[in-house]
């Protein structure tokens, strides 16, 4: 069934209360774990039918942010969702407490236990209205970015569609662009930092309600780290800052040489090489054609997955006024669907779209044939994302659909941009630890924070007084802060567990496929370091391991110069 006939029900929250709720009493009152195991599988169905539901109507309403039924059904949900969620969690106290326990763990593994045991610590009703507000709070955030309607040379662009000028050959073109969208920052300024003020005083006081110390503590917790802390993610951001930072530098050096400049800026970022970037050759279509030859060809269970992708239009790619910005996968439980929405824009990020998200579209497919609950299908973000960025990497050999006579350039702007792409993410992360430990920030003083952390781990970048990026408020454009706080972390990670995948494939492509597919089948059945070791792989957590990475990627860097 294509998704533009899916069904959409909005379902009665006091039903899925009274139905988790039966489900904990009989739960508390089972007298063998056989009864408690046929209801940890009714509770998956039950919430699998609530999550289709919701998820049908987040995904319409973030293809058209103006459609006030599904704007109104998107509200619904954000305010169920926190309600529900303090019903499952009575459900799963109800198992951390049960006599067959250990009988439990041996079907569903001790891994969820353990996750029930974090999520417990993350949640109280106490802190439901909180939630509610926090989720509104967001949701403006969103319709405000998406909002963005910006005269550009004759014509009006959303922020996505300014992304092709931003790599305009034409410096002026380039630079022009980001005025734009930053004139757009500057003119809602107020209503930006406004925003941020509200979440940052509703999660602290989330946070306190739950005895957390801030929302550092709250933040981890709600992010399922069940594998390592701040202190461990301060390891990794010292090895960013000692082993990755010097070779980013030698990188933007390298840009710089090649597209003839000697004063390098920030508006000259995206712009890889003299005679203009690699860009996909096709029409969207084409793009989406050049995908399915490419998953059809690369394993018999890849091409399972693209089949079921184009016989149920499982994509909302093209930018157009009024969608929200980004791009993401999600899941439709109840079909056995993931789903891929995204921004096309005319640049080699159309092509990471297909690689990226559909490595998460792909994971979800396996995962929903492998693993019998719900719950255990999915792991923790670093591991997800892991699955996305490896996913870029090993579709190299299929590139050159795409990129045609352009490839050449395009791998080797992907994997600058790879290793680049890791000192930013850990400054989003930073950046986040920074304002949460100090919630009375003004907006000012986390501008500040933002140029600051800048200089340490980008200090090649000059914003050279560009309206918005100038003043140091260019986190406001990174949707993460304000929607999925502590998220931005996880890609970092991935991208280093990525990088090694890929130096595997260089290696031995099949052995590396293997792995990375035994990887993807364990899903959320063992923690992100669990999965990195099995699949032989070194933990970025690790002291030393983000050094040994980047050597052997600036060594293929300094190969493949154009």
């Amino acid at each position: 069934m294509k998704f533009s006939e899916l069904p959409y029900q909005r379902l009665d929250l006091e039903e899925l209360k009274n139905g988790v709720e039966e489900l904990t009493a009989a739960m508390r009152a089972a007298s063998s774990a056989e009864e408690q195991i046929a209801l940890f599988l009714k509770l998956d169905k039950l919430v699998s039918q609530a999550t289709t539901q919701s998820t049908i109507a987040n995904i319409r309403n973030t293809v058209d942010t103006r459609d006030e039924f599904y704007d109104k059904e998107r509200e619904f949900w954000d305010n169920a969702a926190p309600v529900l969620n303090d019903k499952i969690m009575e459900f799963q106290q109800a198992a951390l407490e049960s006599p067959f326990r250990a009988a439990l763990e041996e079907r569903f593994g001790t891994l969820l236990f353990q996750n029930f045991e974090i999520e417990a610590k993350g949640f109280s009703p106490e802190v439901i209205p909180l939630m509610q507000e926090e989720n509104a709070i967001a949701a403006e955030y969103q319709k405000l970015y998406a909002s963005a309607q910006i005269p550009f040379m004759g014509k009006t662009c959303t922020i996505a569609q300014l992304g092709l000028y931003k790599q305009d050959p034409d410096r002026s073109v380039r630079k022009a662009a980001y005025e734009a969208e930053g004139g757009f920052f500057n003119e809602h300024q107020e209503e930006f930092d406004s925003l941020f003020d509200r979440l940052v005083k509703n999660r602290t006081e989330q946070a306190r309600k739950l005895g957390c110390k801030n929302y550092v503590e709250l933040g981890y917790i709600r992010r399922l780290r069940n594998c390592y802390g701040p202190e461990e993610v301060a390891i990794f951001r010292r090895q960013v800052l000692e082993d990755l930072v010097p070779i980013v530098n030698k990188i933007k050096k390298n840009q710089a040489e090649r597209i003839g400049l000697e004063d390098f800026k920030y508006y000259d970022d995206l712009f890889t090489f003299s005679d203009g970037n690699a860009i996909p050759q096709g029409t969207p279509d084409e793009l989406l054609a050049s995908a399915k030859k490419m998953y059809t060809e690369m394993s018999p269970e890849t091409a399972d997955f693209i089949q079921l992708m184009f016989e149920n239009d499982l994509f909302d790619v093209l930018a157009k006024d009024g969608k929200a910005p980004g791009g993401y996968c999600t899941s439709l439980p109840d079909y056995h669907f993931p789903f891929i929405f995204s921004n096309f824009n005319g640049t080699s990020g159309d092509v990471d779209v297909l690689t990226h998200e559909a490595g998460h579209a792909f994971a979800s497919f396996i995962a929903d044939k492998e693993i019998e609950l719900g719950q255990n299908r999915h792991p923790t973000f670093d591991a997800c994302e892991t699955h996305s960025m490896s996913m870029e990497f090993l579709t190299s050999p299929w590139h050159e659909l795409f990129f045609k006579h352009q490839t050449a350039k395009y791998e080797l702007s992907h994997a600058e941009d790879a290793m680049s792409f890791i000192p930013y993410g850990t400054i989003v992360d930073y950046f986040q630890e920074l304002v949460y430990s100090k919630p009375e920030m003004t907006p000012a003083e986390r501008n500040e924070t933002w140029a600051e952390l800048e200089k340490q781990f980008r200090p090649y970048v000059d914003f050279d007084n560009l309206p918005f990026y100038g003043r140091g408020a260019g986190w406001q454009r990174q949707l993460h802060i304000y929607l999925y706080p502590f998220y931005y972390i996880d890609y970092c990670m991935a991208q280093t567990i990525a990088l090694q995948f890929w130096v595997e494939f260089l290696k031995d492509a099949k052995l590396a496929w293997e792995k990375y597919l035994q990887f993807v089948k364990r899903g959320g059945t063992a923690s992100f370091v669990e999965l990195v070791k099995s699949a032989g792989l070194r933990s970025p957590l690790e002291n030393g391991a983000l050094k040994e990475i980047a050597a052997t990627i600036d060594q293929w860097l300094s190969e493949h110069q154009i």
